[in-house]
């Protein structure tokens, strides 16, 4: 393992019926999800207050979430997600399967 390598962040599924998909996501400090593309639209329900860092095509940035705040983002999205907190980070994504 190099020494810059980060640990996996830890999805759990927790319903995947064919018209949604909510997954757990789980995020020790440095954890990553590792850079990934979005199929589907999706809504982020945040279940900690802190930061995300965002590693995207345009560059990298900083977001300051606030737990329970949601937000939605659109299909299409490319990023890799990592907690640059010295906490855990938890969210729940819940992705919108095409009609």
């Amino acid at each position: 393992m190099s020494p810059d390598a980060r640990p996996a962040a830890v999805p759990t599924v927790q319903v995947d019926n064919g018209r949604f998909r909510v997954t757990e996501w789980r995020f020790a400090p440095g954890a990553e999800t590792g850079q990934h593309v979005h199929g589907m639209d999706y809504v982020v329900v945040p279940m900690t207050t802190g930061r995300l860092r965002l590693e995207e095509p345009e560059g990298v940035r900083e977001v300051e979430l606030t737990a329970g705040v949601s937000y939605a983002r659109q299909v299409g999205v490319s990023h890799n997600v990592i907690n640059p907190n010295p906490f855990e980070f938890t969210f729940v994504e819940i992705e919108v399967m095409p009609a």
